[in-house]
């Protein structure tokens, strides 16, 4: 049995202020080459389709396009699709009924009754079937009705006892798809910048891959760098785009799952993505960093930092004049590490006036006139008027 895993796709995603919708559109008409290509048996997409719970007419509508070329391959290949942390259920379940008439799978919300389980899809090749159990995003809160009689204040606990009460046959072949934050015995996961808000202060989302050890495989979402946990059964393949600077040294990939006889080793093949622009960090002096440019990479998102100690005039003026997708221009010189170091010692609550004076003075290098000053407070009081 061969499958794509692939998670976290974000669509409707923007990088700083940059839209990403046709760097979106170019990977996932990517992964449509591929999978004809490559003919795997089912595609699986473990949560976050979405970037956002209300997505645009735009997100929409490539996530759509995507599914249409997938649904025309032909021999079928069935597509497997849970909800992670930033769907919203109802509308990624939106028209369910009729996708599963085209082999496409949705499942938005664990079992929330007790006559409910896990959505299963059962697919067979040469060694018999197969079981893959869709399970998606879960906070102990959605199910603690269903055990009464359990202590549940926490993941582990929560999801431990979803899978007990599926009655699960050790003997068959099981995949387990979800999105949720796993540890390897209290290892967590190397995580990104993008995902930082996701991650529940504290580890109360972790979750032991000793739940999950009775599955031949465990396709997970929720993370953005693609890796393994324990011996390589449960992993993550990361997103297909790089959504932030911290993401700069990932190589961004499907993960292609081969799946033998019961009880052999797995076989995983990264099956690498080629995005419309790199995400990338630029380091020295003005004169070298807009030297550094060439046709090939003026393009690319790109996060600079300065180390000139003398600051030009209107230097991302400057900068924008070669690099067309700055994400922010980063100043680290004497001037600014004294600042930092400063700000290090004694902390002082500053007003927003005495906050956006001190930022227009880093940024035009100049102070505030009497008369913009004035206009400023005259601002702050508004604001703190309409606030209360």
């Amino acid at each position: 049995m061969r499958f794509f895993h692939l998670s976290d796709l974000h669509i409707g995603k923007h990088l700083h202020y940059y839209n990403l919708a046709k760097d979106q559109e170019m990977i996932l008409s990517q992964i449509v080459e591929r999978a004809e290509e490559y003919r795997p048996d089912a595609i699986i997409i473990a949560g976050d389709i979405y970037d956002k719970t209300v997505p645009s007419g735009e997100a929409y509508q490539l996530f759509d396009a995507f599914l249409n070329q997938l649904s025309e391959l032909s021999p079928v290949i069935p597509v497997m699709i849970i909800a992670g942390n930033h769907d919203s259920a109802d509308r990624l379940q939106y028209a369910s009924a009729f996708l599963e008439k085209h082999q496409i799978y949705v499942s938005v919300m664990p079992p929330l009754a007790q006559e409910e389980y896990l959505k299963k899809i059962t697919l067979k090749d040469e060694y018999g079937e197969v079981d893959f159990y869709l399970f998606p995003f879960m906070k102990p809160g959605y199910v603690r009705h269903l055990f009464e009689d359990e202590n549940i204040s926490d993941y582990e606990t929560a999801f431990r006892l979803m899978l007990e009460r599926e009655a699960l046959d050790a003997t068959r072949r099981q995949v387990l798809v979800a999105h949720q934050f796993f540890v390897n015995a209290g290892q967590a996961p190397e995580t990104c910048d993008s995902e930082q808000l996701s991650i529940v202060v504290g580890g109360l989302d972790a979750i032991d891959i000793s739940v999950v050890k009775d599955f031949d495989y465990v396709a997970l979402g929720h993370i953005h760098g693609a890796q393994k946990l324990g011996d390589g059964k449960v992993r993550y393949c990361g997103t297909p785009l790089k959504y932030s600077v911290s993401e700069e040294k990932h190589r961004k990939s499907i993960s292609l799952v081969t799946l033998g006889e019961k009880g052999t080793d797995l076989q995983v093949e990264e099956i690498p993505l080629e995005p419309m622009r790199e995400v990338r960090r630029i380091k020295g002096q003005l004169s070298e960093v807009m030297g550094a440019a060439t046709q090939e990479n003026r393009h690319d998102y790109v996060s600079i930092t300065l180390t000139d100690d003398k600051e030009t005039f209107h230097q991302k003026e400057l900068l924008e004049e070669v690099y067309d997708h700055i994400l922010e221009v980063i100043v680290d010189n004497a001037r600014t590490r004294n600042i930092l170091e400063q700000m290090s010692g004694e902390e002082k609550l500053q007003t927003p006036l005495e906050a956006f004076r001190e930022f227009y003075q880093m940024m035009q290098q100049q102070t505030l006139s009497a008369e913009e000053e004035e206009i400023m407070q005259q601002v702050m009081e508004k604001i703190d008027y309409e606030a209360n």
